[in-house]
């Protein structure tokens, strides 16, 4: 019926980046099952799933039925939510002891991981946003369901392979580092925010990394676990150090403006309340968990806000969606 909205061609505007709302969400989850909260999280948890299948099939379709879009959106950074917001989803998974469905996310991730990967980093250019370091966030993703499914299974291979993704992921937030342009820091929509959080799920894969480990696997040596905890101390430091910095920015330089980039902003708040809570049983430091589920509950507060307004937006969208356009009034009093 022509001026009624169409749920296909909404759903056709959604940007490549709404897979930072799987993001957001789902690592909203897994800190809220660190802190106890397992209602409020599984509840997190079911919203995550439903996205990521809404998401998945959607990404399915395109590559199927339209694939210039599908190469054309496989270029650019945001493409690499995918992967990372399935490995998310995985390592909540796996926390509920579904380790054959978080296996069976890892597969496709691992898969679709060096397809995007080489896509996106040869269209990387100077003055990047913040999405730049996106290759990192994907890269760590694999890593630390590589972590955390070695350590449920008792698999030492997976924690090599997670071991050489930790450091690969590290390569590419140096690489990123010299394409980001840091004025999104005072001016970025949102998606700037990822800058901290590639450094926050760097921190969370190698505390994983360091719990992983056994007296039956024996994966690290003392020099091994000594330099694993020394780095994933001094990520952490310097995620909460981009953290302090982006929320002045955010103070200063007030953006309140809904945009679907916010989820990269959600993301990165609760991605470092994470690696905080997490990160307090592999260093042995449990009085850095009391930072951590402040920051959780600042993050939640931030996905509460963020949802509200997405869901004002799509209603928005929904309601102009197909709706045929008002003929112009002609000036001279004729017949349109």
């Amino acid at each position: 019926m022509p001026g009624t909205p169409s749920p296909r061609a909404w759903w056709a505007q959604r940007p490549p980046a709404a897979g930072a709302a799987v993001m957001a969400t789902g690592i909203l989850s897994v800190g809220l099952h660190l802190t106890g909260y397992e209602v409020l999280s599984r509840i997190l948890l079911a919203v995550a799933a439903v996205t990521w299948l809404a998401l998945a099939a959607d990404f399915v379709a395109r590559l199927l039925r339209d694939r210039p879009r599908w190469m054309a959106e496989a270029g650019t950074p945001a493409a690499l939510t995918a992967v990372a917001a399935t490995t998310v989803l995985g390592t909540r998974l796996s926390a509920l002891d579904r380790q054959l469905l978080a296996e069976a996310l890892l597969a496709p991730a691992a898969l679709l991981w060096p397809l995007l990967i080489a896509s996106v980093v040869s269209h990387w250019r100077r003055s990047m946003p913040g999405g730049v370091f996106l290759s990192c966030v994907a890269t760590q993703g694999l890593a630390l369901l590589g972590a955390t499914l070695a350590e449920a299974e008792r698999s030492a291979w997976l924690a090599h392979a997670a071991l050489v993704l930790f450091w690969l992921g590290l390569v590419l937030y140096a690489l990123a580092l010299t394409r980001f342009d840091f004025r999104q820091v005072w001016e970025g929509a949102g998606d700037h925010w990822v800058a901290g959080g590639a450094l926050a799920i760097s921190a969370l894969a190698g505390s994983r990394l360091i719990v992983a480990d056994s007296p039956a696997l024996y994966l690290w040596n003392t020099d091994d676990r000594g330099v694993l905890r020394a780095v994933t101390a001094a990520l952490l430091v310097l995620a909460v150090c981009w953290y302090v910095v982006l929320l002045a920015a955010e103070v200063a330089r007030p953006r309140l403006r809904h945009d679907m980039r916010r989820w990269a902003t959600v993301f990165p708040m609760g991605m470092t309340a994470a690696a905080l809570l997490s990160a307090a049983t592999a260093l042995d430091a449990s009085w850095i968990e009391g930072p951590g589920e402040a920051l959780l509950w600042i993050a939640v507060a931030a996905w509460l806000g963020l949802a509200a307004g997405a869901a004002g937006a799509a209603l928005t969208a929904w309601n102009t969606v197909g709706r045929p356009r008002r003929p112009d009034r002609p000036r001279d009093g004729g017949a349109p």
